[in-house]
């Protein structure tokens, strides 16, 4: 038996690469506590854990409360029911056992936190947001049940200077007929902090106590039934609904016996009128020091609402320094719909037909861009395989060309159909998943190894198969173009981001035809030569340099998988970069044991298929895992700030800064995207740019794509775009000006020139 050896030696490695996967697996990643989620969630900025109290077991008609507790960095703060002038509150939405049912959150006192001319109102520091539980008498867990499961999906935003949306899913198990009452002494303090209702008449009204709207735009509150503790001293105001006062406005305040009164200014943005109002009232705090406890009492009344209140503002006002700016936004779409558009007929013929030249000349220019490039190996040793059959390569040209564009009409549609369903996706959108990132990363590996020699697929795969390629020439163009588009889809082209975005707002046939144009323009050169003899003819001659030129474009391939490996570590952090880096190296193990012949190739083979199992079981998890935060917005930050300056955007960030008179400037980008990492390295690191931003003042804003995020997405609509990269100006009391896609110094030194 010659090849006993060998059997004894494979199952020999195996053994030991299995007991040292299984040990480091468990050594070097964490590990997720049912792929359900856990307890707790950690980010850079906050911890967040799901406790309960049960003092006597969940029963009917025994007390049971839930609650987040969020323990916060140094600075770091997130924010009350009312966020004040920016933020968004905490919101938890439950997944119960039938006979459970949470109420509201009963919000702890908050604080009050300026930022510049802003105050929000939020918590710092440690703090317990708790949800009363109703356990009803139908609840029925089982005859055999002895705990229960209850899950939870929280997001917060989170804030310093900079804000960061997070989120995190929770599972916590309560015995049923058992005492939980670990966190007791947490949900008595968040009781404590509770504000207490002031006595209200029957219709829930504070007796003697209104808010009055004076003729300066003021409320005049007057507040009866205050405790006697708090006479004399100095009182915060919040209220419980959000844009009705000026939050960060020092107004005055006076004790009138036991009758508290304050004139607070309304909010010029303000846009409701109620006819009552509820507020928070606890003794000013002082400045927050960590996890001490909070020892203030809150106090809440219901207040009538006297007189007539002013005109509300416009919804979705802006500031007094960017009015003009959209005033002239607003004439220019005025004028533009008198010149022919109809309400339900999509764009007019011109604006059609540019968006359709810019989609063609966006595509053309897109075979140039270095996303494409690893796709032209495949292209050239293709069109070398008939270089006399001109035949041949008209077929080949045209099913190349119809791979292309019916591959992007299927991407538009998609990205139109998720669209339409509510989704804030744009171009790209399918590299914001960690998996798409790995399947391309894994794709080109094995054609990099293809193209190097290390395997063919004709040795391992059955013959009718194998010979699919030279039997059916045409079909092998037409996916070599589907390749083509996975391959471009990151990139964007001069002309070509102005047409993407105009699909947001045409009807489905129009966005349609600017999607096939654009797939047009990217097979245009091969199609191209493909029907011209000059082109065949001035190629070599079939020989050995092919072999070598073929050899040489596996390096391409290889590029772009450390580039995806790349991508996907701003995605789901480093563990997700080793996790694929070694899922890559079980691929290409299997790749090559199946290319060996005999029973080598069977022993070896079978032991690489175990292995790659074996990884995928251990690892994969680690690929989809998204990271608490992206890698690539922390890094730039920090390693930018110094130098140049740039801070991570947020929303309203760019129209805060603008309003105070600074221009800013919005760099819109994303990990995966090529030409937004070309731009980065070469005309935003020029010296003589970031020269000129610094004599000009220019606020510089980074804002981060590589994830899913709809404020962005938001962002760039408003801009008339759905992709990136994406470079604008803001400028006080003017229109955005957008740049090109591929930046030159010359074209953002003569913008900043005209600042």
């Amino acid at each position: 038996m010659p090849h006993r050896p060998l059997r004894h030696a494979v199952v020999t490695l195996f053994l030991i690469a299995a007991s040292a996967l299984w040990t480091s697996a468990s050594a070097q990643f964490p590990t997720k506590s049912s792929g359900q989620g856990t307890s707790g969630v950690s980010t850079p900025h906050v911890r967040a854990d799901l406790v309960a109290h049960a003092p006597q077991g969940v029963a009917p008609g025994q007390p049971l409360w839930l609650g987040l507790q969020i323990t916060h960095q140094p600075g770091w703060h997130t924010y009350w029911r009312n966020p004040g002038d920016s933020g968004l509150p905490t919101e938890l939405t439950w997944q119960l056992p039938p006979g459970l049912d949470a109420g509201e959150i009963s919000w702890p006192l908050p604080r009050k936190i300026p930022i510049g001319t802003l105050a929000n109102y939020g918590y710092e520091g440690t703090v317990l947001l708790p949800v009363p539980v109703t356990v009803a008498s139908t609840f029925a867990p089982g005859p055999l049940a002895q705990d229960v499961t209850v899950k939870l999906h929280a997001t917060w935003l989170v804030c310093r200077k900079e804000c960061i949306p997070e989120e995190g899913d929770f599972s916590l198990q309560l015995p049923l007929k058992s005492t939980t009452a670990l966190n007791a002494a947490a949900f008595e303090a968040a009781a404590q902090a509770q504000p207490r209702p002031l006595l209200a008449d029957t219709q829930g009204v504070l007796p003697d106590s209104q808010a009055r709207i004076t003729d300066d735009n003021a409320l005049q509150i007057s507040v009866h039934g205050l405790p006697v503790a708090l006479r004399g001293r100095v009182l915060d105001l919040f209220p419980e609904a959000g844009g009705l006062i000026d939050n960060a406005a020092h107004w005055g305040q006076a004790w009138n016996g036991s009758v508290w009164t304050a004139k607070v200014p309304l909010s010029d943005q303000r846009s409701a009128s109620p006819n009552r109002i509820s507020v928070v009232l606890a003794e000013q705090a002082g400045p927050a020091h960590g996890d001490g406890p909070d020892t203030r009492t809150g106090y809440r009344a219901e207040l009538l609402v006297l007189g007539t209140w002013p005109p509300v503002a416009a919804a979705g006002g802006a500031s007094s320094a960017l009015s003009p700016a959209l005033e002239a936004a607003l004439r220019a779409n005025a004028a533009q719909a008198a010149g022919g558009a109809g309400a339900a007929g999509g764009a007019s013929a011109l604006t059609l037909s540019a968006a359709l030249l810019g989609a063609l000349l966006g595509g053309l220019i897109l075979n140039l861009m270095p996303c494409v490039f690893p796709v032209l190996a495949i292209k050239v040793v293709g069109f070398t395989r008939h270089a006399q059959d001109r035949r041949a390569h008209r077929l080949s040209g045209m099913a190349y060309t119809a791979g292309v564009v019916l591959s992007f009409l299927l991407l538009g549609g998609l990205m139109l159909g998720l669209r339409a369903a509510g989704e804030a996706i744009g171009w790209g959108f399918q590299l914001q998943s960690p998996a798409v990132v790995a399947s391309l990363a894994a794709l080109f590996t094995l054609i990099g190894l293809n193209l190097a020699g290390v395997f063919e697929f004709g040795r391992f795969l059955p013959s009718s198969v194998a010979s699919l390629q030279a039997r059916h020439p045409v079909a092998d163009s037409f996916l070599t173009g589907v390749l083509a588009v996975a391959v471009a889809s990151p990139c964007t082209a001069p002309f070509m981001g102005a047409s993407v975005g105009l699909t947001a707002t045409l009807p489905a046939p129009q966005a349609l035809a600017v999607f096939a144009a654009l797939g047009l323009g990217l097979a245009l050169p091969y199609l191209a030569a493909s029907l011209v003899p000059a082109v065949a003819r001035a190629l070599p001659r079939p020989g050995a340099w092919m072999d070598t030129f073929r050899k040489f474009m596996a390096f391409p391939m290889f590029a772009t998988v450390v580039w995806l490996v790349w991508v996907l570590g701003q995605q789901s952090g480093i563990d997700g970069a080793g996790a694929l880096l070694i899922l890559l190296v079980g691929l290409g193990w299997l790749a090559w044991a199946l290319s060996l012949a005999g029973r080598a190739r069977l022993w070896m083979g079978s032991v690489a298929v175990a292995a790659l199992a074996l990884l995928a079981w251990a690892f994969g998890p680690h690929i989809t895992h998204i990271a608490a935060e992206p890698v690539a917005a922390t890094a730039s930050t920090a390693s930018a700030t110094p130098g140049a300056g740039w801070q991570l955007w947020s929303p309203g960030a760019a129209e805060q800064i603008v309003s105070g008179g600074r221009p800013v400037f919005v760099d819109f980008t994303a990990a995966w995207c090529v030409t937004c990492q070309y731009n980065k390295k070469t005309t935003l690191a020029n010296a003589e740019v970031l020269a000129d931003l610094q004599a000009k003042n220019v606020a510089l804003l980074r804002a981060d794509w590589t994830r899913r995020d709809p404020a962005i997405t938001a962002a760039l609509a408003s801009l008339g775009r759905n992709g990136v990269p994406v470079y604008v100006f803001y400028r006080p009391g003017k229109p955005p000006v957008v740049l090109t896609e591929v930046l030159s110094v010359d074209e953002v030194r003569s913008t900043i020139a005209q600042l």
